[in-house]
């Protein structure tokens, strides 16, 4: 084996960056974890041998119902528990599993291409490759998620306004959420299928309300299942609490859809900002290319460009967060 061949180098250089990342992942995550961990044998200490036997009935029934998908991955990947509810709020067959495998294939394959066939150098290429195994798959889950959740709070005052006709009908609660799954769309049907499933399986309602409260981890939603908690706990007109949220909700939907015409300036604005150091280096390139190949062949114009697209992306992430606010 030709250890001099650069294809070589560079696929060792990366895994040895992978498998460093990896190591300080997992150090940081035993370090952090350990109050959890001991916290959480604790609490199954009290649950086995305290005196509340409903309390240890009760995890032991939820445990029938929990499966908890762990592997030796988890050390080396951060918060794997969060990763996996961002995965679930997706709505899609991604698991845990197949989300790190296309991480790792995406570096590789860029930092590969980048090497190859752009003609980087190796480190470069590696910090490329790593930049685009992390970003792309979480760009893409983002995506998702964001596209699945803009969809379900439209779809959402619509659900609440079935759901307060089936109470002016008659029907408990139980059977007006069950009419929703049934009636409506996906994603908002799916979910409230899944509120349906948990309430039959033996969950309360409130238990099963929160645990999709948790999952979605959306403001609209959260209201509706505050309503729901405190009427149940103090009374009164369950039908006009909710006519009063759809609207509450519908309002939110027009000031949200306010704002964004009023910052739609700003935004074009900004884009047209963002895309003249692009424009200048094309047209440059172009007029003159041997003063700006130094930039693409030499190894230190080559970290300048990967700095820069760095610090811009800084720059507009720190735009994005001023402009999207919560209503």
């Amino acid at each position: 084996m030709d250890v001099t061949n650069p294809t070589i180098v560079i696929a060792g250089i990366f895994i040895c960056v992978v498998v460093l990342l990896g190591t300080l992942a997992a150090a940081a995550g035993l370090l952090g974890n350990n109050n959890k961990v001991i916290g959480k044998r604790l609490d199954k200490i009290k649950v086995r041998h305290g005196n509340n036997k409903n309390l240890a009935k009760e995890h032991a029934k939820k445990a029938l119902f929990v499966k908890k998908e762990t592997s030796l991955i988890d050390r080396f990947v951060p918060k794997p528990d969060e990763l996996r509810l961002r995965l679930n709020k997706t709505g899609k067959d991604i698991t845990f599993m197949k989300y790190v495998m296309v991480t790792v294939m995406i570096a590789i394959i860029v930092g590969l291409v980048m090497k190859i066939f752009v003609g980087l150098s190796p480190l470069p290429a590696i910090m490329v490759g790593v930049f685009a195994g992390l970003f792309l798959p979480h760009a893409y889950i983002n995506r998702v998620i964001n596209k699945r959740l803009k969809k379900f709070t439209e779809q959402f005052p619509e659900a609440i306004d079935l759901i307060v006709r089936g109470l002016r009908a008659g029907l408990p609660i139980t059977e007006s959420i069950y009419a929703v799954s049934r009636e409506m769309q996906a994603p908002i049907s799916t979910e409230f299928g899944k509120i349906t499933d948990e309430i039959r399986l033996g969950k309360t309602m409130d238990e099963a309300l929160w645990a999709t409260a948790k999952r979605l981890d959306t403001p609209d939603f959260k209201f509706f299942v505050i309503s729901l908690s405190v009427q149940q706990e103090t009374g009164g007109n369950l039908t006009e609490t909710l006519i009063n949220l759809s609207e509450i909700l519908r309002g939110r939907t027009r000031l949200k859809l306010k704002i964004k015409a009023m910052i739609s300036e700003g935004k074009a604005s900004a884009y047209i900002i963002g895309s003249l150091p692009f424009l200048m280096c094309g047209l440059l390139s172009v007029m003159n290319y041997d003063y700006m190949s130094v930039m693409f062949t030499d190894p230190r114009g080559q970290l300048g460009l990967i700095g820069a697209a760095v610090w811009m992306s800084i720059g507009v992430f720190i735009l994005s967060k001023m402009i999207n606010f919560e209503v």
